[in-house]
């Protein structure tokens, strides 16, 4: 909730400021503070891809989050499957978050070669390379019928059978 942070993040990024940020959480219980209604599709999805590389879309509490949320309705949480990077959120709570990397180019996998796709003002925990070497998968779970915003790191096949629901891809 702290503006000059996300204006920072933006900034250091060259990220779009009507593109919204997603919330990196250690845990669902987390979470809870930032969230208006859990579907059944979003308690699944926290229960069965968290942690992991799976962002869920889901409604936002209007009091929490409004300007890393560009105003929307809606908030992207994501829990890590890394033991460092849910360590750290447990210690300083839940951060705003994106991929590290300048806008537009490749993403930082993690690997030394890879140095160079940070944006310049960034301080970055080095823990190894990302095991899937993919950005996470995006899932809407504002309804009970999710539906896949962006195929990432875990096909739509393995969303859907893990929700229980043929869903769909945007």
């Amino acid at each position: 909730d702290n503006e000059q942070a996300i204006d920072a993040i933006y900034a250091a990024k060259g990220r779009s400021t009507t593109k919204p940020l997603a919330l990196h959480v250690a845990n669902p219980q987390q979470a809870a503070p930032f969230v208006a209604e859990l579907t059944q599709c979003a308690r699944l999805a926290m229960q069965r891809l968290w942690p992991g590389p799976v962002a869920i879309v889901v409604l936002r509490h209007a009091d929490r989050y409004a300007h890393a949320a560009c105003g929307l309705s809606t908030i992207s949480l994501r829990c890590p499957d890394h033991d460092l990077c849910r360590a750290l959120l447990l210690e300083a709570g839940p951060l705003a978050a994106t991929s590290a990397n300048v806008s537009g180019n490749s993403p930082f996998t993690g690997e030394s070669e890879n140095l160079d796709a940070l944006p310049q003002a960034t301080l970055a925990v080095l823990a190894g390379p990302t095991p899937l070497r993919q950005e996470s998968s995006i899932v809407d779970c504002t309804s009970d019928m999710p539906s896949i915003i962006r195929v990432g790191a875990v096909p739509a096949a393995v969303i859907m059978e893990q929700l229980g629901t043929p869903g769909r891809v945007q």
